[in-house]
C-alpha cells in the first residue's frame, strides 16, 4: 500500500516559498550537486504495520555515506558504532633535567577517540594532585583529539613519576615513566654509551686494517674446503735448511 500526502497552500504561499528558496540558497531549488567529501546526511523514515496501527520511526544520521547514529522507535534510544583510536603518550620535561630544581613534567596524550579521556600522575606509586595542570580538550582536524596534563615537581635522586592514561579504546591504563638522575649518573650512562660505540668502531677498524695486511703480504689463513683424495703440502724455507722440507697432509 502506498502512502501519498498532499499540502493544500495558498498559491501566494507557494510562490513565497520559493522564493526565500531562491534567496538563501537551497541546494535544491538551484539544482546544484552535493559536495564528494564532508556531507552530513539525515534521513527519517516510518514505517507502517497494519495501516496506522502501528508506526516505527527510524532516524539515521549519515556521514559521508557512512551511517554514524540510529535512533529508532523500538528501542527508544540513540544507537551508533564509533572507531576508537588508542592515545600516544610521551613525557617531555620543560627544561634540562636537573635535581633538587623546580621543573614541569608535561604528559602529552594525542590522535584519541573517543574524546572522553583520564590522564592522572604518579609520583613513587602515589597519585599527585597538587601542581596539576591540564590544558583543555583539543580538536583534531581529523576527528581525533589531544590533551596536555603537566605536573609541577621538584625531582629528588631516585625519583619514579608516572603518566597514567585511561581511554575507552584501550584494555588496561598505558603509563609511561620519566626517572629522575643526576646529571653525574646521567653523564656516566652516557659515558658508558660512547665508550662502547667507539670500542666498537676501533675493533671493526683493527680487524679491517689486520685483514688488508695479510693480503698485501700474500698471506691468506681463509679456509678452503677439500676434495677426497687431495693432497696438501707445507713448504718452508729458512737459511739453516740445505733443502726445503715438505710435509705432506
Amino acid at each position: 500500500m502506498s502512502w501519498k500526502v498532499a499540502l493544500q497552500m495558498p498559491r501566494g504561499l507557494w510562490a513565497a516559498a520559493v522564493v526565500v528558496m531562491v534567496v538563501l540558497g537551497a541546494p535544491v531549488a538551484e539544482g546544484r550537486d552535493s559536495p564528494q567529501d564532508f556531507v552530513y546526511q539525515f534521513l527519517g523514515q516510518c514505517y507502517f504495520t497494519n495501516g496506522t496501527e502501528r508506526v516505527r520511526l527510524v532516524v539515521r544520521y549519515i556521514y559521508n555515506r557512512e551511517e554514524t547514529t540510529r535512533f529508532d522507535s523500538d528501542w527508544g534510544e540513540h544507537g551508533g558504532e564509533f572507531r576508537a583510536v588508542e592515545p600516544t603518550v610521551t613525557i617531555s620535561t620543560s627544561r634540562t633535567e636537573a635535581l633538587n630544581q623546580h621543573n614541569l613534567l608535561v604528559c602529552s596524550v594525542t590522535d584519541f577517540y573517543p574524546s572522553q579521556i583520564k590522564v592522572r600522575w604518579f609520583r613513587n606509586g602515589q597519585e599527585e594532585t597538587a601542581g596539576v595542570v591540564s590544558t583543555p580538550l583539543i580538536k583534531n582536524g581529523d576527528w581525533t583529539y589531544q590533551i596536555l596534563v603537566m605536573l609541577e615537581m621538584t625531582p629528588q635522586q631516585g625519583d619514579v613519576y608516572t603518566c597514567h592514561v585511561e581511554h575507552p579504546s584501550l584494555q588496561s591504563p598505558v603509563e609511561v615513566e620519566w626517572r629522575a638522575q643526576s646529571e653525574s649518573a646521567r653523564s656516566k650512562m652516557l659515558s658508558g654509551v660512547g665508550g662502547f660505540v667507539l670500542g666498537l668502531i676501533f675493533l671493526g677498524l683493527g680487524l679491517f686494517i689486520r685483514h688488508r695486511s695479510q693480503k698485501e703480504q700474500g698471506l691468506d689463513f681463509s679456509e678452503t674446503p677439500s676434495q677426497h683424495g687431495d693432497v696438501c703440502t707445507c713448504h718452508v724455507e729458512h737459511p739453516s735448511l740445505q733443502s726445503p722440507p715438505g710435509g705432506v697432509a
